[in-house]
């Protein structure tokens, strides 16, 4: 049943929460998300702009290449988010920016395949651990009825950077080259590195800009959420729950699509129009904005009405049927096809904040981190296959029509089990709420 009461935190208790968390935290948050980002995402224009002739590859070695990273990255997520959780996401971030930097910026001097491709898996192996842990961080800054925007803060950093990323990789490519574009795109982690070390800290109770009474009602607010949550005794009991597992394959599945997608959009845009990698750059980048703009009402109306599952599966929904209709039209209409990629793209990233969202409300504390690096961990695998296969399908077939279909039977797929996913109700009535104070 869908749900329209108001969160469960008192409006009492939300009054007392300091609101300059908001302007302190999320600009930090969403900067370390996007150069993570930044690094991940621009080898799909190096693609474009020739590496593969460059370095001899053959497309079947380039969309293995494209997707080491997914791989590096899924095996990594777990243990990343336990260390998060028991030790520090402050010290692991800060060393993952130096790491990931480097590692990006090395990309633009290989000169050879296997070089690359031990690149570009250890890359995923460095980031592996950023999205639980700031999604770890985020539940313990952040309460109940702000989770999902502050979620859609960080995962703006996503369609934010690719945005601008390519634009800039296009002009950067055209005016130096691929390996350039490696090592200018790189060094930003690095500095950021020394940045994010000194103005973050881990916890509200380590910070020095709140006060004791901030920190008290903040901290009685995240109480308040635990105690309709079912307590679990370790992590082996939260990773075969019914709902972690069916999460784990929404996510996979639904990776497929989002990273298909963004690996490979510049080529497919240059194959079927034949531009010149500026414009494409410039279309590649107009499918982001629709999802920056989808992503804020999303979040919002997502607190606001506290159901998760209502603003996921539907828009899942309608992202299948937009790209299976953008195969159908095929060559015969291009900028109708382009179109409805446009649409399939804000759909598919809009979700991202009240899904991420979720997971704590279904966990209790103790377990809920280290089941958000495995839910990504398995959206790390479904990135890898959809890096991979669409890379593949498109090499293969000269098109992109099987890849199309492809990456929206698993949206469809996605789409059923989020359907059936079963979300506690996430708020209480307003009696239950008079009850509780």
């Amino acid at each position: 049943s869908i749900s329209f009461f108001p969160a469960t935190v008192s409006m009492n208790m939300l009054a007392k929460l300091p609101a300059r968390r908001w302007w302190y935290l999320m600009p930090i948050i969403f900067i370390t998300y996007s150069l993570a980002y930044l690094d991940r995402a621009n080898y799909g224009f190096a693609a474009a702009a020739g590496i593969e002739h460059d370095l001899g590859i053959t497309q079947g070695t380039a969309s293995l290449i494209g997707a080491l990273f997914f791989l590096g990255y899924f095996f990594f997520q777990v243990p990343g988010a336990m260390y998060a959780v028991k030790h520090s996401v402050r010290k692991m971030i800060f060393y993952s920016l130096i790491l990931w930097g480097l590692c990006a910026a090395a990309t633009g001097f290989v000169s050879n395949i296997p070089t690359l491709m031990a690149i570009r898996f250890i890359l995923g192996i460095v980031e592996a651990a950023v999205m639980p842990a700031m999604l770890i961080y985020i539940s313990n800054w952040f309460t109940k009825t702000e989770r999902s925007r502050a979620n859609t803060f960080l995962i703006l950093g996503n369609p934010v950077t690719v945005l601008w990323m390519s634009i800039v990789s296009g002009y950067l490519i055209e005016a130096w080259g691929w390996r350039e574009m490696f090592i200018f795109e790189g060094i930003p982690a690095v500095i950021w590195a020394f940045c994010w070390v000194i103005l973050v800290r881990d916890k509200p109770a380590d910070a020095g800009w709140l006060s004791a009474q901030e920190k008290e009602a903040l901290q009685q607010a995240m109480d308040r959420e635990q105690r309709d949550i079912k307590p679990m005794r370790n992590y082996g009991e939260a990773m075969r729950s019914r709902s972690v597992i069916m999460l784990c394959a929404v996510h996979a599945l639904w990776s497929i699509g989002v990273y298909g997608f963004m690996m490979w959009m510049p080529s497919i845009l240059k194959n079927a129009a034949q531009m010149d990698i500026v414009a494409v750059g410039w279309l590649a980048a107009v499918p982001y904005l629709a999802a920056i703009c989808l992503m804020l009402t999303v979040s919002w109306l997502s607190d606001k009405f506290q159901n998760r599952k209502l603003f996921i599966w539907p828009l899942l929904l309608i992202a299948a049927i937009a790209f299976f209709a953008s195969w159908m039209l095929g060559n015969q209409s291009f900028w109708l096809s382009y179109a409805l990629l446009v649409v399939a793209a804000a759909c598919m990233y809009a979700p991202y904040g009240p899904f991420f969202a979720l997971i704590p409300e279904l966990l209790p504390r103790n377990v809920s981190g280290v089941s958000m690096g495995m839910i990504n961990s398995f959206g790390a695998l479904g990135a890898f296959l959809g890096a991979w296969l669409v890379g593949y399908l498109n090499g293969v077939t000269g098109g992109p029509g099987v890849s199309y279909t492809f990456m929206a039977i698993a949206l469809l797929a996605s789409v059923v089990l989020m359907y059936c996913v079963r979300a506690q109700n996430e708020a209480t009535s307003p009696s239950a709420e008079m009850a509780t104070r």
